[in-house]
């Protein structure tokens, strides 16, 4: 059964004034990581925006990519909700279309417990006969416990874990105690801040929004990993950091979205609108992030990994 293996995009959602998905910027966006070498999208993300979605939204964005990938990467969207049967309905909907896997993570908003969060993935994974991706994500939902883990690591279709927590701690034991239940599944992290470290542990690959917007670095850290130039993966890790930490001084997930429109695609606006002192704030956090830009544009001619397909 697949596993996602790689550097996968969690893919940004551009908008029309209208608050209606930008197909035309869309399509764009795909051949762009397309092209730049990604491995995997994971569109209907949370740097998406997808809690703003509309199940029909989610639906459309699926179908484009499906369309436009073309079978050239993996896609694997995310079917996260607040309950079950809206989880179930669009992990069918991804079946249906023709998607490789689908992301799920706990239930957000209401306090849930940890049996509850392990049913609730239960349902879905026994409910589509289609590879489940787990997807830990502290920072917006309940975290997943690690015995958890290690008992959905053994169910036939739940393939691998997104982990979003940012800790290397975490992250080794949930790795550790799914291995010890002798379980295969791939573990990708949700940060791109380390992913080297990541790697050098055994993690298998990547779903982050870095990957989307500055494909170029993402594999290049990943091809000197595995060519194991460890000071040129090393070098290319540092040089995301300060961008990384600027782009999360706006509201989540602006800064994102300005560094991607700096790149050259029209965003449009977010779901969630800012107040008028966080788009003043946003301005000036913008021209931080250009000339961070124009700084790894510099590193990605110097190191010359611009190898556009």
């Amino acid at each position: 059964m697949f596993k996602p293996y790689g550097i996968y995009s969690a893919m940004l959602t551009p908008f029309n004034n209208d608050g209606n998905v930008n197909e035309l910027v869309l399509r764009r966006m795909i051949d762009f990581m397309i092209e730049k070498g990604l491995h995997g999208i994971f569109p209907v993300s949370t740097s998406g925006e997808f809690p703003h979605m509309s199940f029909e939204q989610s639906v459309e964005v699926m179908e484009i990519v499906m369309d436009q990938a073309n079978g050239r990467v993996k896609v694997t969207p995310g079917v996260s909700s607040t309950c079950a049967e809206n989880s179930i309905k669009l992990a069918q909907k991804a079946k249906q279309i023709g998607c490789d896997g689908v992301v799920i993570c706990p239930p957000y908003f209401y306090t849930i417990s940890q049996a509850n969060i392990e049913k609730h993935i239960e349902a879905v994974a026994d409910a589509v006969d289609i590879p489940v991706i787990l997807y830990n994500i502290p920072l917006f939902a309940t975290p997943i416990s690690n015995d958890v883990v290690e008992r959905l690591s053994l169910k036939s279709n739940v393939v691998a874990m997104k982990d979003s927590s940012g800790s290397m701690v975490e992250l080794l034991h949930y790795m550790d105690k799914a291995r010890l239940a002798g379980s295969d599944i791939n573990f990708l992290v949700g940060r791109e801040d380390m992913l080297l470290p990541a790697l050098m542990m055994g993690a298998k690959g990547c779903m982050t929004a870095c990957a989307h917007i500055f494909p170029e670095i993402m594999v290049g850290i990943w091809d000197a990993y595995h060519a194991n130039d460890l000071e040129k993966a090393k070098r290319l890790q540092l040089a995301l950091l300060p961008i990384i930490r600027t782009m999360f001084a706006a509201p989540f997930p602006g800064g994102f979205k300005a560094a991607l429109e700096i790149r050259g695609f029209e965003m449009g606006p977010l779901k969630q609108p800012f107040a008028a002192s966080e788009l003043r704030a946003l301005n000036d956090i913008k021209a931080k992030i250009k000339t961070l830009i124009r700084d790894l544009l510099d590193v990605i001619a110097k190191e010359g990994l611009d190898k556009t397909k």
